[in-house]
């Protein structure tokens, strides 16, 4: 499997019971489970103290605590390998490339800016429709690539308002 480590480091884990191999180099770690998601290992005569802080099993994510440090991992086995080289994996197809307008109205406010990163969920802009204030959030996380509108114009329903890099 594929972890990597705060979006920057990249490992490639082997686990068989008790072996361990790293990037193709077998480790020899003694573990301890000491209570629920907590372990204690030592390797190459040093100690760790791990915790596991938070996981999101859908995602594949983790926050680790090791020795008071936090560590941000996430996971890819070999069946998210199989399907990101087939095309199928479901962080592409999950994607958003662009915004349209849910109804015909005006644009009130733009609260984002070009190349600017939104978590989905975030308020992207205020559209008025039938005196009603609309907030249109992000459906997914992103980059804004380009913004097709502004302040004070009329847009129609399903015209394109925010694309996504």
């Amino acid at each position: 499997m594929k972890v990597k480590v705060n979006e920057k480091y990249n490992f490639n884990v082997d686990i068989n019971n008790d072996e361990i191999t790293v990037d193709d180099q077998m480790l020899s770690v003694d573990s301890r489970k000491l209570a629920d998601g907590h372990s204690h290992f030592i390797y190459d005569n040093k100690s760790y103290r791990i915790e596991l802080v938070s996981e999101n099993k859908a995602d594949k994510t983790a926050e680790v605590k090791v020795n008071g440090r936090i560590y941000q991992v996430t996971i890819e086995d070999q069946y998210d390998q199989l399907l990101k080289q087939l095309g199928l994996d479901n962080s592409q197809s999950s994607k958003v490339k662009e915004i349209k307008a849910p109804m015909p109205g005006l644009v009130l406010n733009v609260i984002v800016a070009e190349e600017q990163e939104v978590q989905k969920g975030d308020s992207l802009l205020v559209l008025e429709a039938m005196k009603m204030e609309n907030i249109i959030k992000s459906p997914t996380d992103g980059i804004v690539k380009k913004i097709l509108i502004k302040k004070g114009d009329k847009v129609e329903k399903n015209e394109i308002l925010i694309q996504f890099s």
